[in-house]
């Protein structure tokens, strides 16, 4: 199974471009959601969350998202942990998840595809680009936070110019109507590469 791995900052438009492939019936394993499905159903992460930062992390509700947050929050050793609990967990998944797919090829999506070393998990990767205002916008109009809340994201994530030297191949995600035609020609180049 050929694995493509899809990043890129808030606001790029890297769910679109996933949204555009699955559309030609390509299976998309969405790295953030199963991170957080992983969270609520797993037995084995919710006990070392539990070890790791405390059992409030659970309430009669399921995870403690809050909680979490402000334990990890600022603290780079505690995130590290949380990093080092979580990432593992979903990388099982992903392997599991795609030995259930028939596809000629399947996409991870992750916005911290190099962060958490994901990308050795595929076989080719995908930064999706975009100007940082255009970004902003797109986030603004999305997500409905402020520009200062998004710029603070974009900052602490990894920077456009790096993503550009580290990921196989990049894509500027300026409109809407190229963006269909330029996904198009990716989907043809996969399959390519899929079927060497």
């Amino acid at each position: 199974m050929y694995k493509v791995g899809i990043t890129g900052g808030i606001g790029s438009g890297k769910s679109t471009v996933c949204g555009l492939l699955s559309a030609y019936g390509v299976a998309v394993y969405d790295s953030d959601a199963r991170a957080k499905a992983l969270m609520e159903q797993s037995a084995a992460l919710r006990e070392s969350l539990c070890v790791a930062f405390g059992d409030e992390c659970y309430n009669e509700y399921g995870l403690n998202r809050q909680y979490l947050a402000s334990k990890v929050f600022g603290d780079e050793q505690s995130l590290m942990k949380l990093n080092s609990i979580v990432h593992p967990a979903v990388r099982a998944d992903f392997r599991s998840w795609t030995e259930q797919q028939s596809g000629e090829y399947v996409v991870l999506e992750s916005a911290i595809l190099f962060e958490a070393a994901f990308e050795t998990e595929v076989d080719t990767t995908l930064a999706v680009l975009a100007p940082v205002e255009e970004r902003v916008r797109r986030a603004m109009g999305r997500d409905g936070a402020d520009r200062e809340a998004i710029l603070n994201r974009i900052q602490h994530q990894m920077s456009d110019e790096e993503l550009h030297v580290r990921a196989d191949r990049c894509l500027v995600n300026m409109r809407m109507d190229y963006l269909e035609s330029d996904v198009e020609q990716l989907h043809k180049i996969y399959l390519y590469e899929a079927r060497r």
